[in-house]
């Protein structure tokens, strides 16, 4: 794949050919956004590789960063080293969580004195943080791990017919310099490789790479909104069916919040907005409710009048 280069040494664990990951939720999935995490279950299931679920995980450091970066360094090592006690690579699902997790075992491999350093207050509590695991998105999974021509094994319905905008996000790919050249953060494709895969039409769209607005929800929702309004509007006017995100705060913005959105600034958009699993699972034949489709803030409904016709049928 032009531009892309994928790292083919797994070093996940392996049950038979079963693949495992040690799952990292985050903060912000198991309060906001169940339908991603029901999704990405569901199609783990379809494509044989197994989350194990580390309840001792915790919050990934990364809203603690701008005010106290040892203490989110610290949170990420205890986090990276509760994978490694298990043997397990560490799945994420947030981009943020990916890239504050990744950036944390980045230096923490590449600086000796800080790897002494936390070291000196992990053994406080009785951790170690070695550099045995690696922390992978779980679109980077899809892509490296499991890649593309297995994903299209599992295709059971044609979604030619859907149009979708994906948007990238601000920590899917930055900062750059920890992810290995796995895409390119200035022209990125590999979520729109995996939406090729499994037959949708990907639409491209005015300032494509802008931000969701999120970042600036708390200091200014009025700055914030403004930014996802555009967006959602050059989505409207490219003729979408549908958006395709990974990241929990990105559907905050533009599905939990579209519906005020669309009141303060007198729009109607009506853009379903959906987690990349969700799509991946209705090509694989899995059903609204497999897929947590039901618990979007904007209706999906209306998504099978998008799908083909002999696709659509089963589309409940």
């Amino acid at each position: 794949m032009p531009g892309v280069k994928f790292d083919q040494g797994l070093l996940v664990h392996r049950e038979g050919t079963r693949m495992r990951y040690s799952l990292f939720l985050g903060c912000t999935i198991p309060a906001r956004s169940r339908n991603y995490e029901l999704s990405a279950r569901a199609i783990a299931s379809r494509l044989d590789f197994e989350f194990i679920d580390v309840e001792e995980f915790s919050c990934c450091g990364f809203p603690l960063e701008a005010s106290d970066e040892m203490g989110a360094i610290l949170l990420g090592a205890r986090n990276l080293c509760l994978a490694e006690e298990r043997g397990l690579d560490i799945c994420a699902l947030c981009s943020a969580c990916a890239s504050m997790l990744t950036k944390t075992a980045y230096h923490l491999s590449s600086d000796q004195r800080l790897r002494e350093h936390v070291n000196k207050e992990l053994s406080k509590i009785g951790k170690e943080y070695k550099g045995t695991i690696k922390v992978k998105h779980f679109a980077r999974i899809l892509l490296e791990d499991i890649g593309l021509e297995r994903i299209k094994e599992e295709i059971k319905r044609d979604l030619e017919g859907l149009k979708v905008a994906t948007h990238y996000g601000c920590h899917y790919l930055k900062p750059s310099y920890i992810y290995e050249g796995f895409d390119d953060p200035q022209d990125p494709l590999t979520l729109e490789q995996i939406l090729e895969a499994v037959g949708v039409t990907n639409i491209q769209y005015r300032r494509k790479k802008d931000c969701c607005g999120g970042p600036v929800l708390l200091s200014d929702e009025e700055i914030a909104l403004t930014v996802a309004q555009e967006k959602l509007t050059y989505v409207k006017e490219a003729g979408a069916d549908c958006m395709n995100l990974v990241c929990p705060f990105c559907s905050l913005m533009f599905d939990a919040n579209q519906k005020g959105i669309e009141t303060q600034f007198g729009s109607e958009f009506t853009i379903p907005v959906l987690y990349l699993p969700q799509i991946v699972g209705l090509a694989m034949g899995l059903s609204r409710k497999e897929l947590g489709l039901n618990l979007n803030a904007v209706s999906t409904k209306e998504l099978g009048s998008a799908i083909s016709a002999s696709a659509a049928n089963d589309y409940k």
